[in-house]
């Protein structure tokens, strides 16, 4: 079964201490995870996806601009990948798909499910943050869709522990998903 890794918004604004809207330490606790699953499905040619929140500055028709401080501002270091990711990303560019999303699942409003089903993708393994967030609506959406899908607990965090450990619980008996 050919498997996609979707890393969702590993970016600076997101895990950095200084980050606007940060996870801080659970966020830096997971990306040498994260960046070894890069690297496994990398060598196993299976397919990596970069989805990253992407906001205007002062956008006040955007929901999200109610909900929470301005983060990942179009031309901010904000929107840049964190660490070793970044790393990672700028080596393999060249072989792994990404884009930006303007909603909390990469599904929604970006072409995601059509590049996933032209590369034979049947599992979806989510990782990044928020696990309450961006995580849980691309999960949503992609049992929606008919995807497979497994949430390494390892390389998921949230600036909510409670709303991290409940949606870890979501996946498993609303979603079907694997929790690993």
């Amino acid at each position: 079964m050919k498997k996609a890794l979707i890393v969702i918004d590993y970016t600076y604004d997101f895990v950095a201490d200084d980050g606007k809207l940060t996870c801080g330490k659970p966020g830096q606790a997971i990306e040498n995870n994260i960046s070894t699953l890069i690297e496994q499905f990398i060598q196993q040619n299976d397919v990596v996806v970069f989805a990253n929140d992407l906001h205007v500055e002062n956008d006040p028709y955007h929901p999200e601009s109610k909900l929470f401080p301005p983060h990942n501002i179009a031309g901010t270091k904000g929107r840049e990948l964190y660490g070793s990711v970044k790393d990672l990303y700028v080596t393999y560019k060249d072989c792994v798909i990404s884009f930006d999303k303007t909603r909390y699942s990469a599904f929604a409003g970006t072409n995601l499910d059509i590049l996933l089903r032209e590369r034979g993708v049947e599992e979806v393994v989510l990782v990044g943050v928020c696990t309450d967030i961006c995580i849980l609506h691309t999960a949503v959406d992609s049992y929606n869709l008919g995807y497979k899908i497994t949430i390494p607990e390892y390389a998921v965090a949230s600036f909510n522990e409670i709303g991290h450990k409940w949606a870890l619980g979501h996946f498993k008996s609303c979603l079907g998903a694997s929790i690993i």
